[in-house]
């Protein structure tokens, strides 16, 4: 009878360590679901990138192949126009034009 009493107690105190390495040990439930959650976010900028590289590599191939995106990357980042084109800014009235100091002008 003693035996049995024993085999019941080893057995609840191998099941009380399991659970205490299951909620507090290393690699515990808490730790997997934040792994888990970094994984997901790692995941979601993956596709972001990806996306972006997608965008990065047909862009590259229409300059590499067309005359249509180097004269519009012409246009809007250096302000080159076509001979015989008239160039007009517009200017929201809105609001307020700041002059540029004179060159001999001090500075702060």
């Amino acid at each position: 009878m003693t035996r049995n009493i024993w085999t019941y107690v080893l057995l609840v105190l191998a099941l009380v360590l399991l659970q205490y390495k299951f909620w507090f040990g290393q690699g515990n439930w808490r730790q997997v679901e934040q792994l888990r959650a970094q994984v997901q976010a790692q995941q979601a900028e993956n596709r972001e990138l990806l996306r972006r590289n997608k965008a990065l590599a047909a862009e590259v191939k229409d300059l590499k192949s067309g005359v249509d995106a180097v004269e519009e990357r012409a246009r809007n980042e250096m302000g080159m126009i076509k001979a015989g084109e008239t160039f007009y800014r517009v200017v929201d009235p809105e609001k307020k034009l700041e002059a540029p100091p004179p060159p001999d002008a001090p500075k702060p």
